[in-house]
């Protein structure tokens, strides 16, 4: 603030009051602000797990799967983020974007039949088909909160991480056989946390990998 001379001593202690008051009502907004934007974070946040584990398959054997390939994606992309090639590509917001979304990659797996998604044994072809649709069950999910909510980054990446984290680097995977670069970088980091989880976790089939055979 500013006066004009001749000052009265007063009028200065009122400004000066004033000023100090309004700044006192300006901090306590920006504590306002920053306590809700927090608890907005919280709530998303849970959101997120709360939907993720309805998909997590009921086996203790996967237990944990989502947090470690939630923290493998941040720990590859951290290493790509190094690189030349993807270093404008994965900026520390889409990385957070990755850690935040990577926890609904299998949210498909909520359509799936349990006598095929909790089947101890071998899936037929036919069951093996339609174990594969979680990808599109997923996608279809997010793509109506995605359009719900407008133009939003979050949903988008969550989108593509469920639609292409099956697909695989040489066309074979699923569910559109895309190949190479084709396949969003987001795909791409969350197929291979989920293999590298995979692998090294016990199974009824087979033992832990090491992390090197892995």
């Amino acid at each position: 603030d500013y006066m004009t001379k001749p000052f009265s001593p007063e009028l200065v202690k009122a400004r000066v009051s004033n000023q100090l008051e309004l700044k006192k009502h300006q901090d306590h907004l920006q504590e306002l602000v920053a306590l809700r934007t927090k608890e907005l974070a919280l709530t998303q946040e849970v959101t997120i797990y709360s939907l993720a584990n309805l998909a997590e398959p009921r086996d203790p054997e996967t237990g944990g799967h989502i947090l470690r390939t939630q923290r493998y994606v941040k720990a590859l992309a951290r290493q790509l983020q190094n690189t030349p090639e993807f270093k404008k590509i994965l900026s520390d917001e889409v990385i957070d974007l990755l850690y935040n979304s990577a926890p609904l990659h299998d949210i498909g797996k909520v359509g799936v039949a349990d006598s095929i998604l909790l089947k101890p044994g071998k899936l037929s072809y036919e069951e093996c088909a339609e174990m594969k649709k979680h990808t599109i069950y997923g996608r279809n999910a997010l793509k109506v909160a995605e359009e719900k909510l407008g133009d939003n980054s979050f949903m988008q990446h969550a989108r593509q991480i469920a639609y292409t984290h099956h697909e695989k680097w040489d066309g074979s995977g699923y569910p559109n056989g895309l190949k190479g670069e084709d396949i969003p970088v987001s795909g791409r980091l969350m197929a291979i946390a989920d293999v590298y989880d995979a692998l090294i976790s016990k199974r009824v089939y087979k033992p832990p990998f090491s992390h090197a055979k892995a």
